[in-house]
């Protein structure tokens, strides 16, 4: 398996990442399932709040793995603060894991319920100087967590990630997504779980504190189909949908779970 291949299938996937990522064999890798009967409450945990301009959205493009949406992070633009973070921030992009269909595809488990996708926005801490210095720092990095539920009251605020689909259908094609406030994906319940752990992707660094949302957003049927009709192919290759661009649960080992609500 070269180094630049990793992927989602049977010959590169998250079961032989370790083969040239050993960070995924890690003490605290994600995603973790949850199970709320081992969840601590903790009521020293404060509310979260961002604060994101909406003028740093650069370009949404697909880099084959997945659908990334890429903010400017040259200063503190759009940040989040609070929860169990200490200090701000900044937003540096959002992407997203789904599934071939709707009753898998998010990433963390919840009570052994998977979602029909997870939406994760990555922060990281720009007192450790640039991104690459956070990645190597235990407190590098913050990612909120979101899921994404099929329902019959779609969150109109998705429209906008996914009406830009058509541009960026094959691999490596990036288009300008300018003037978007992600705050707008957050559902109304502030309440979350975290716990420290990995990015779900290789290397797989153990620097994030995870802020994963309760409550998950529904998208409607339709919405995940434009999803799944990206492709992981280029623009001359025949057409590879881009399903199952997620990692199975990690062990625990030992890692508490903490929640801001009871």
């Amino acid at each position: 398996m070269a180094q630049s291949v990793w992927g989602y299938d049977s010959d590169n996937g998250p079961e032989r990442w370790h083969e040239n990522y050993p960070m995924a064999k890690g003490e605290k890798q994600s995603p973790i399932e949850i199970n709320r009967k081992d969840v601590r409450h903790d009521s020293s945990l404060a509310p979260w709040h961002a604060s994101y301009d909406p003028g740093a959205a650069k370009t949404i493009l697909n880099n084959g793995r997945t659908c990334r949406v890429v903010f400017d992070d040259t200063f503190d633009r759009s940040v989040l603060r609070g929860g169990p973070l200490t200090g701000a921030y900044r937003l540096r992009q959002l992407h997203l894991h789904w599934g071939s269909s709707d009753d898998h595809g998010s990433e963390h488990v919840i009570d052994g319920e998977k979602y029909a996708a997870e939406l994760h926005m990555v922060h990281w801490n720009p007192k450790h100087g640039n991104f690459a210095g956070a990645l190597k720092q235990p407190d590098g990095v913050a990612v909120v967590g979101i899921f994404l539920k099929v329902g019959k009251t779609p969150k109109p605020e998705m429209k906008r990630i996914l009406e830009e689909i058509d541009n960026i259908k094959t691999k490596g094609k990036e288009a300008p997504f300018l003037h978007f406030d992600p705050s707008i994906l957050f559902p109304k319940s502030r309440d979350y779980w975290t716990y420290h752990g990995s990015f779900t992707t290789p290397p797989c660094e153990e620097c994030i504190t995870w802020i994963l949302l309760r409550e998950p957003i529904e998208v409607s049927p339709d919405q995940m189909a434009r999803l799944r009709s990206l492709s992981k192919n280029g623009e001359n290759e025949p057409l590879n949908p881009l399903v199952d661009n997620w990692r199975p649960p990690q062990p625990v080992k030992g890692r508490i779970v903490r929640a801001s609500f009871k």
